[in-house]
């Protein structure tokens, strides 16, 4: 197993994001159409929060099937904006450190995602879905190689 394998490699690059002109409509519409669970919030190309899918079904009923509840989400919604929302006071890693050290700040702390900033800008994110990947490979790798011997 690659043990100081920077957390680069397993990053996800290509992100999903939101600014603050955007609303919560538009955060949900994200989270679904794209299967996600966090969107980082920019601001230009400074990350300034972070909005998690369960931050919208703390204030909303995002699961609802009946037509009175919708209504109240949308209500809801236009009483709240993606900055009153999103957490502010973001735990942020670059691009060098470890998948180690990684997993560790995401399990020490008990977080799902952390993004990923080098030079004050945004470059990636990693989940603990990433790290659960990346741990499967590295066990399947594993086992090519005592097949082999």
């Amino acid at each position: 197993m690659k043990r100081l394998e920077p957390v680069s490699k397993i990053m996800t690059k290509q992100l999903i994001t939101l600014s603050l002109n955007d609303n919560l409509y538009k955060a949900e519409q994200l989270f679904k159409e794209n299967n996600i669970r966090h969107i980082p919030v920019l601001e230009g190309k400074k990350l300034i929060g972070m909005l998690s899918h369960s931050d919208l079904e703390r204030i909303s009923f995002l699961d609802s099937f009946d037509s009175k509840e919708i209504e109240i989400d949308n209500a809801v919604y236009e009483m709240f904006d993606i900055q009153q929302i999103m957490i502010k006071n973001l735990v942020t890693i670059n691009s060098n450190i470890s998948v180690k050290s990684t997993a560790e700040i995401l399990a020490k702390n008990q977080f799902h995602s952390l993004p990923i900033v080098d030079d004050n800008e945004l470059v990636g994110m990693v989940t603990t879905t990433d790290l659960l990947n990346y741990l499967l490979k590295q066990y399947e790798l594993e086992a090519k190689k005592e097949e082999l011997i």
